[in-house]
């Protein structure tokens, strides 16, 4: 079995952790940290978890609390989590960090977008925890960096097209909305009831964080650095990330056909990856509360272009699920283990 524990637990991503693994054949959760409550049983934060733990949050402080556990989950927020895992890291623990902290590869692209980085040693170490692009550096990582949700999404769309050279990476442009639970938990006024309902709005246009993160694994696959135009918008929804992508064709030649063996093939044995058939698209309500990430293409005769549409739930395949998935990868399960239930049906 194996022996888990949650730094910063007390958030949605916590909450899906929680949620995910209570359920796992082949993991526990031995210790959740929480500066805001600890002291405090899991079920007086979460009542959805009545009945199903005993445990108390504890002070993220406390390393003898993380001292019995074999991977560490990290949901502390940016900053924050390069405090905390180098010393994880020097006692043997492996770890998954949900923080943007160890995503990007160079430090000077990390302090431009979120500031100063005190670790820069292990930039280069941390696996990006990508599973379906990454999985083989993610079996032998001591550091996962876990994905952030909207970059899940659109690399997981443009992957197959920019891997076979059939679009013009120069013209890529990343449409994505999202639910209120990717703001976090914290109490925040633009994301309170009255200012979410019945509205639809952008918000950090041409500047958002995720930006450079989509950016570096697309211009790996790629071979040369790609810059693209993303724009996150927000949605009065609970969950989900539905993102469309617009690029040209490299040639008049690319039908719906071949582009839709070009990702069946790429994504050949993926479990988590369903293709949508023709002229289906994705729906956010079709993944919620799954690790799936459905994907349809559209090829626009008339503009010759390629619309390519990804939905997953924010909070699993955008940031728990994946963090379990890469467990089981590091650990040698089945990837599917834990996470193999159907989405919610309504």
């Amino acid at each position: 079995m194996i022996k888990t524990a949650i730094l910063g637990g007390s958030g949605y991503t916590g909450l899906e952790l929680l949620r995910i693994l209570e359920s796992h054949p082949k993991a526990e959760v031995i210790a959740v940290t929480s500066r805001q409550y600890k002291g405090c049983k899991l079920e007086e934060v979460f009542p959805s978890l009545n009945g199903f733990s005993k445990l108390k949050f504890g002070d993220p402080a406390n390393f003898n609390v993380l001292s019995k556990a074999d991977l560490i989950f990290s949901a502390l927020p940016h900053h924050t989590s390069m405090e905390i895992v180098p010393e994880l890291l020097k006692k043997g623990k492996k770890v998954i960090d949900l923080s943007a902290d160890f995503r990007l590869k160079d430090a000077k692209t990390y302090e431009a977008w979120y500031g100063k980085h005190i670790a820069k040693n292990l930039l280069k170490k941390a696996a990006y925890g990508l599973p379906e692009l990454h999985r083989g550096k993610i079996k032998n990582a001591e550091l996962v960096a876990n994905p952030g949700c909207y970059p899940t999404g659109a690399i997981l769309g443009l992957a197959p097209a920019i891997a076979a050279g059939i679009i013009d990476v120069n013209t890529i442009v990343i449409d994505s909305k999202s639910g209120v639970s990717g703001a976090g938990r914290s109490a925040s006024l633009d994301t309170s009831f009255a200012e979410v309902n019945e509205g639809f709005k952008a918000y950090k246009v041409g500047e958002h964080r995720h930006t450079p993160e989509i950016e570096q694994e697309i211009s790996l696959i790629a071979g040369k650095i790609i810059t693209v135009t993303f724009t996150p918008h927000l949605l009065s929804v609970n969950r989900g990330i539905l993102s469309t992508m617009y690029a040209s064709l490299n040639s008049k030649g690319v039908t719906y056909s071949k582009a839709v063996d070009i990702y069946k093939k790429y994504y050949n044995n993926e479990f988590f990856i369903r293709m949508m058939p023709e002229d289906v698209f994705p729906n956010t309500a079709q993944v919620k509360g799954s690790n799936f990430c459905d994907i349809g293409l559209k090829i626009d005769k008339r503009t010759g272009r390629l619309i390519v549409i990804t939905a997953i739930d924010n909070l699993v395949k955008g940031a728990s699920g994946q963090a379990v998935q890469n467990m089981n990868i590091v650990f040698g399960l089945p990837e599917t283990t834990g996470l193999g239930t159907p989405p919610l049906s309504i």
